[in-house]
């Protein structure tokens, strides 16, 4: 089982290129766990409720809660979109409609 990961813009590499050290080798853990895992735990990869096709990549470091939005394309490839850090408890609407925007961007850009 290998996945492969790649980044729609560089939505993801903003977010990310501004992180620490550590929460970066934890993001960088997570999806190497989504490359190599058939079945990967709720805990770090759930579908977005209310949405079609889009996922969340979920990171807990040091009392933080962060999300990473992403979709499957040809079962094996994992687009990741846009990422933040979560400060309440339900993810905000706005961080979700970005991310959809962004799937179906990167669908309609790939035909």
């Amino acid at each position: 089982m290998s996945r492969r990961i790649i980044f729609y813009e560089n939505h993801f590499i903003e977010f990310y290129k501004n992180l620490d050290l550590n929460l970066k080798k934890k993001i960088q853990y997570i999806l190497e766990l989504i490359k190599q895992v058939e079945h990967v735990p709720e805990k770090f990869l759930k579908h977005v409720a209310g949405t079609v096709g889009l996922y969340e990549i979920r990171i807990e470091y040091q009392s933080n809660i962060y999300r990473i939005f992403c979709c499957f394309d040809e079962g094996q490839l994992i687009v990741l979109f846009n990422g933040f850090q979560k400060k309440t408890q339900k993810t905000p609407k706005i961080e979700i409609a970005q991310a959809v925007q962004l799937m179906k961007d990167y669908f309609k850009n790939k035909k």
